[in-house]
């Protein structure tokens, strides 16, 4: 019997402590992918970083599994297991920004949205993701990929320290000067090294945007891929957007007789000067009739959250991701064809660029490691109905399987699926060797192995 009991966790931890029985602990082990349905042993919603070090050490104490949730949007489940503990960031959501730094630093439990909020009044910004209830620090460990990485790179690439618990309880800062190889290996690696209890960025002069969704009707589709493929080639650095095939949504910009309907989307985000964003889409439009569009200025928190309300807490979840170099004719075609047989409303495929300043990072600068791809490709099956999982899981497997022989082997670590653990190495790429050398040092024993897991 371990010495460390949960009584005395409770004792020891100021933020909530939930056991089975306890109120509301079927609430607090619920998380994002209604699909995931675990029972742990006990939820830490921690408070502070001292509250996870004592969480992580009554873990291990008691020789039991670790899963660790943030903005809890794991699409595998990883913020849960049967029978372990839990903790949960949620609490920690603090954003406090520097304006004359141009830095910002965000506790571990924040969201994109959170962050958006403490630094949009300071006319700042970092590359966040693409939907604003995701969580700041599980984009940024796996990469961060969101419409302003072709002008200021990654959200990792923004990362300038984080403050770490170690799997033997340890607080550690990562930075470039302190424990510069965990720092390393935090900035694409996962959560394989620790808890990452807050997280500093760099920010940049981004305040107003221009852009939103346009929809094109699905026989134009082919012609929108293909100037999408030469046109980011060399589109100015401030131009983040990407295609989409998505099922039209009940909105008032829509015509209602085409609600319910599939398009390839075309959303767009210019983040350079604002009279220039008309000009810079001119060449979209000029493709191929809009159908409908909400594409205008608005503050960029606006945009990172505009989507929002297709993927709320509760679906089915299960996804299959790709990086590509180029988007052939064969991965074109792959995309004609399965594309618009998108299920739901909810449920989508997007092929976000991921050129320009991330390609000026070189290859081993980060654990990041698809320096040399130019997209990153994502089919999301998210669906209200259980009932409809083999169907809706068949489109995303079939859809993966048609574009991943015309794709890199590797893919994005945050869009992998819980299947996905036999693609880790490949989606490390060349700096797989490295980072398990990095995990030797800091979680020799592979306490945090609840990711796409890096096996010391």
């Amino acid at each position: 019997m371990s010495d460390f009991t949960l009584d005395q966790l409770r004792e020891q931890v100021r933020g909530a402590v939930y056991a089975s029985g306890d109120d509301g602990y079927d609430q607090a082990r619920r998380v994002y992918n209604a699909m995931i349905d675990r029972r742990p042993r006990a939820v830490v919603r921690a408070a502070n970083t001292g509250d996870v070090a004592t969480a992580v050490r009554y873990a291990r104490a008691n020789d039991l599994e670790i899963a660790v949730r943030g903005g809890s949007h794991s699409v595998p489940g990883f913020g849960t297991v049967d029978d372990g503990v839990v903790i949960d960031l949620g609490a920690m959501r603090g954003v406090r920004v520097d304006p004359a730094a141009r830095t910002a630093r965000a506790e571990g439990g924040a969201t994109w949205g959170d962050f958006n909020a403490a630094t949009y009044p300071y006319g700042l910004a970092t590359t966040g993701g693409i939907i604003s209830t995701t969580g700041v620090s599980g984009l940024t460990l796996g990469g961060g990929i969101g419409y302003l990485a072709r002008g200021l790179g990654l959200s990792c690439d923004n990362l300038v320290s984080a403050d770490v618990v170690t799997a033997d309880g340890r607080i550690l800062v990562a930075g470039e000067e302190e424990n510069a190889d965990l720092f390393w290996a935090l900035r694409g690696g996962g959560g394989n090294f620790g808890v990452v209890t807050s997280l500093e960025f760099q920010l940049h002069p981004v305040k107003d945007i221009y852009g939103g969704p346009m929809f094109f009707s699905l026989d134009d589709a082919a012609d929108v891929l293909r100037f999408y493929r030469e046109f980011i080639q060399d589109a100015p650095e401030q131009f983040g957007g990407f295609p989409a095939y998505q099922i039209a949504p009940p909105l008032p910009f829509i015509p209602e007789a085409r609600h319910g309907e599939p398009f390839l989307a075309f959303v767009s985000c210019w983040a350079g000067p604002m009279d220039e964003g008309e000009s810079v889409l001119k060449e979209l439009r000029d493709v191929a009739p809009v159908v409908a569009e909400h594409v205008g200025p608005m503050p960029y928190p606006a945009l990172n959250s505009a989507f929002d309300a297709l993927v709320p807490p509760g679906l089915q979840h299960y996804w299959k991701a790709n990086f590509v170099r180029d988007l052939s004719d064969e991965v074109i075609a792959a995309h004609l064809d399965h594309g618009p047989k998108v299920p739901v409303v909810n449920s989508t495929m997007h092929i976000y660029p991921i050129n320009g300043a991330v390609h000026r990072v070189a290859p081993d600068a980060t654990a990041f490691g698809h320096r040399e791809a130019s997209f990153a490709t994502v089919i999301a099956g998210m669906w209200p109905d259980p009932a409809q999982n083999d169907a809706n899981i068949g489109w995303v497997r079939d859809y993966y399987a048609a574009t991943a022989p015309h794709s890199e082997e590797g893919g994005y670590v945050n869009f992998m699926a819980a299947d996905d653990q036999n693609r880790v190495a490949a989606n490390y790429g060349g700096n797989y060797e490295r980072l398990r050398a990095v995990k030797r040092v800091y979680d020799p024993d592979n306490v945090f192995h609840l990711n796409q897991n890096i096996a010391p």
